[in-house]
């Protein structure tokens, strides 16, 4: 595959005798781990002069049929002119990217200036790597190192019967403008990252995501590396828990210095084994697993699952060991799982996999588990057995050096065996990613999430992830929007969990309790009413109560339009079994359309006499009815479930207002700033009058004064009816401190006003005097984001003052938005009545300050190199809302939200990327 050029009769188009650049170094953040279409990874990285000899081989095997298409002639061979000129490139006007897996060079794109802001581009692809989708990749990260570059537009030939390349430029999601000329196919398109194209990329992302983990679900073969005849080993614990699990596929032991281990014969590396090996499980000393993967890569193994220790959770010489496994894995084309890892489990009896150190495997069911800590896994599968909650598949990814709860989500997303995902998180890797993700399953799929270290922001040993400057309330607040069900313990996880994965969703927060105990009955009110759920329907039916009455009273409330859910409450008198309720509860259960939650005879989990069959085979079917043993944990697991289903009904609108914004013009002006600033600067007033402007957001006159002279002038230049405040933050935050004049009308009043505050505030010369027009009244409220080096952007909203801060009363999203999220910040906050006429007081505009919120949202968005941007003080009126100030800082990207525009694997902080 290849396309190729022709302008100007010569075979290298931009190319010129010489080329003065050949010093110039690429950014860091061209260079990447990328994952292809079927799963298996490579590297990506700008050409080097010294690429000559890895350009040549990799020419060599190129077909002359690619050759043709690539060059529209015959070219057997590259010349030392031919190999020069296409490994000496500027990184600028010229930019070509190589592919490489273990180390040979397999694909190689570039664009070459043609004219300013067009480019254009050319790839050649080695045959037998054709068809995992190196073209889309390398045309996605060659269109973001030209938009770093001012390019705006690539032009391509092609040749018509060159189908593959044709259809790699018009599924890349941009709008493609054809013609031809002379029997060729010339492409031409825009390499805006529009809605469309982001969204390409990102089906993409997701199929060869999932694909990578489906190989780890579903392999043929498994080999045990580092077996052995001792009982008390992992190793050996692995190879007794793949075959007592009844594994489907072919297992394999790898022990250098055994015949056999556990009746099976063993075989000296992994090598030597005669047949293909999907999956391997490594359990050698952690020095030693560096060998094990050159020889699985040797072998084509897909991935490793590496349950050694003695990486990162160890210290900095364990990073270090850590960052060299991914390294080497990635380079070969494998991911792994690990390392510290507990391991995969597949129930789904055609594979029936239990590639792990629990000896526990857990019944069918309809939940995805993800965790991290090894030791907690084995806890975790422990309380799905007991609670008959059953998994559909389960992975411990120990370190998750590389494969993560992201990676899953991607494959469960699709997974028709799974219903509701289950993670347990102690840190978070990639924040953007995982927004991005789940605001997708979500949708489809509920997510139940425990965040360890919510409180303390604290990160075990083993896990690097760059420090998040973003406040927790941030973070939860990605949480809501994407639509995760967040909980405080793994108890409360289950608890949701087998609500969601045997009822159906309810239609609303409405509530009918049923049961045969009065205070219990009170007890499940009081708790309901205390999680925002609404009881107006209460049977209480006597503790004498019996199975027909039960019938009678959950039919009724099923059957009640105003009701939503049911939650039952059965304590049986003594010598009684309830069994005869039992079967009542599960009858009702599978027939209703609304959810049901019981305490039945105190009971946890998906009690036995509560199932109802399943035809798919897990432990519990569709309808069962779940029961907790208070009715507390009953009803909060309710609520969760409520809020879910509010947010499934929420329209997933985009906000909007495009009519209102001019991001060209934005663009502009942030790139000129920086160019005569490259270490960033802060925005003056006529910068930041610009920049919101171009947004639709018009921000107030404020002339800076020193004296009185120069504050008399600013009142008359202004038409007076000005304020005089000072705008030092010693100030400003200090409420015992007058520090704003109103209202002043001449000269004589500003005098006035001059004095008045010079005598209030101590060291005035500090004070930072400014003048403003007067301003409508209204109530002080604030909107300030930011760009956070791991989050990306972040908004938050609150009523301005110091109040604000000390009680921590603001609301947070992350950008972008979608139409509701704004209303929601606003109303959100504990002080919002403020704004909807307390106590009497005027209603503010709240679409206009809505409309604000959205509009710093898609800046932040729009614009990463607005590391700050805070408008402190606007006054929303009851007609509109007034900005007064800003402060908008601006720096370069480097490496920020990098992973955004193009696929790429996560690199944890400090990791060198191979070459």
């Amino acid at each position: 595959m290849g396309a190729g050029a022709r302008h100007r009769g010569c075979r290298f188009p931009g190319v010129t005798s010489t080329d003065a650049a050949t010093s110039a170094r690429p950014p860091r953040h061209w260079e990447a781990d990328v994952l292809l279409r079927d799963g298996g990874t490579a590297h990506i990285r700008p050409i080097r002069p010294e690429d000559a000899e890895l350009l040549v081989e990799f020419y060599s095997r190129v077909s002359d049929v690619s050759k043709y298409y690539r060059f529209f002639s015959p070219m057997p061979n590259l010349s030392e002119r031919d190999v020069a000129r296409f490994t000496q490139v500027d990184y600028v006007k010229r930019v070509a990217m190589i592919m490489l897996i273990a180390g040979e060079m397999i694909a190689v794109g570039r664009y070459d200036s043609i004219e300013p802001g067009r480019a254009e581009v050319a790839f050649l692809v080695e045959d037998k790597h054709q068809g995992r989708g190196i073209g889309q990749l390398l045309l996605e990260h060659l269109a973001q190192a030209g938009r770093e570059r001012g390019v705006e537009r690539f032009v391509a030939e092609v040749l018509p019967d060159n189908q593959a390349m044709i259809h790699t430029f018009k599924d890349a999601g941009y709008q493609v403008k054809s013609a031809y000329d002379e029997g060729v196919m010339e492409l031409e398109f825009r390499i805006d990252p529009t809605d469309t194209a982001i969204g390409v990329m990102e089906q993409r992302e997701h199929r060869a995501e999932s694909a990578s983990i489906e190989r780890f679900f579903q392999p043929r073969s498994v080999a045990v590396i580092g077996a052995s005849r001792r009982q008390d080993t992992i190793g050996r614990a692995l190879v007794r828990n793949l075959v007592t699990g009844d594994f489907t596929g072919r297992v394999y032991v790898v022990n250098p210095s055994a015949d056999a281990v556990s009746g099976m014969p063993a075989y000296k590396s992994v090598g030597d084994i005669p047949d293909d090996v999907d999956v391997a499980i490594v359990a050698v000393p952690a020095d030693a697993v560096q060998d094990v993967v050159l020889d699985c890569a040797a072998k084509g193994v897909h991935g490793l699952v590496v349950i050694s220790s003695g990486f990162a959770e160890t210290g900095e010489e364990g990073r270090v060991r850590q960052r060299k496994l991914v390294g080497l894995s990635r380079s070969y084309g494998l991911r792994l799982i690990g390392p510290n890892a507990l391991g995969v489990i597949n129930t789904d009896p055609e594979v029936s996999l239990n590639a792990s150190l629990s000896t526990l495997m857990p019944p069918r069911g309809r939940a995805g588990f993800f965790c991290q800590s090894g030791a907690l896994g084995s806890a975790i599968l422990e309380k799905v057995n007991n609670r008959g909650l059953g998994l559909s598949t389960f992975v411990s990814a120990g370190n998750r050096a590389d494969v993560s709860g992201n990676d899953l989500l991607q494959y469960w997303l699709d997974d028709d065996a799974t219903e509701v995902v289950l993670l347990y998180l102690e840190s978070i890797g990639n924040p953007r990613k995982f927004s991005r993700i789940t605001r997708r399953v979500s949708r489809k799929k509920p997510i139940i999430a425990v965040r360890s270290g919510r409180s303390t922001q604290g990160v075990p040993m083993g896990h690097a992830v760059r420090k998040i400057a973003a406040p927790s309330q941030a973070v939860d607040a990605m949480f809501r929007q994407s639509g995760v069900i967040q909980v405080d313990t793994l108890e409360e996880m289950f608890d949701v969990a087998q609500l969601l994965a045997h009822q159906p969703l309810p239609r609303g927060r409405r509530v009918a309790v049923v049961g045969n105990s009065d205070a219990l009955g009170l007890l499940a009110a009081d708790a309901a009413t205390s999680v925002g759920l609404v009881v107006n329907k209460q049977v209480a039916l006597g503790a004498e109560a019996g199975a027909e009455d039960f019938e009678d009273a959950l039919d009724a409330a099923i059957d009640d339009p105003e009701v939503d859910a049911v939650a039952a409450i059965y304590i049986p008198p003594l010598n009684v079994s309830g069994e005869d309720v039992a079967n009542v509860l599960a009858a009702v259960g599978e027939q209703s359309d609304k959810p049901i939650v019981s305490t039945f005879l105190g009971a946890e989990g998906v009690p036995e006499l509560l199932r109802v069959p399943d035809v798919a085979g897990s432990s519990a079917g569709r309808g069962s009815v779940p029961s907790y043993p208070a009715v507390e944990a009953a009803v909060r697991a309710l609520a969760r479930v409520v809020e879910y289903a509010m947010w499934l009904r929420t329209p997933d609108k985009a906000s909007a207002d495009d009519e209102l914004v001019d991001r060209q013009a934005a663009r502009r002006l942030v790139n000129e700033l920086l160019m005569k600033n490259p270490d960033g600067l802060d925005l003056g007033l006529a910068e930041q009058q610009q920049l919101l402007g171009a947004y639709g957001i018009t921000l107030w006159e404020t002339l800076t004064v020193q004296n009185l002279d120069e504050a008399l002038r600013a009142g008359e230049d202004l038409g007076w009816d000005v304020v005089l405040k000072a705008t030092a933050d010693h100030l400003r935050h200090r409420p015992d401190l007058a520090h704003v004049w109103r209202n002043i009308d001449n000269r004589e009043e500003m005098a006035d006003a001059w004095a008045t505050l010079s005598e209030l505030i101590t060291e005035p010369e500090t004070a930072g005097f400014v003048v403003q027009k007067n301003a409508a009244p209204g109530v002080p409220v604030g909107i300030s984001s930011m760009e956070d080096p791991l989050f990306g952007p972040v908004l938050s909203f609150g009523i301005g003052g110091p109040l604000t801060e000390l009680l921590g009363d603001r609301s947070y999203r992350i950008p972008p938005l979608a139409e509701h999220d704004a209303q929601d910040m606003v109303r959100e906050i504990k002080a919002s009545p403020i704004l909807f006429g307390y106590r009497g007081s005027e209603i503010v505009d709240v679409t206009e300050i809505e409309g604000l919120v959205r509009r710093v949202a898609q800046i932040q968005h729009d614009l990463p190199e607005v590391r700050a941007l805070d408008l402190p003080l606007i006054l929303a009126g009851a007609h509109g809302a007034s900005v007064l100030g800003a402060a908008i800082r601006i720096e370069p990207v480097l490496d920020a939200r990098s992973d955004w525009f193009v696929r790429r694997l996560s690199t944890p902080p400090g990791d060198t990327l191979p070459d």
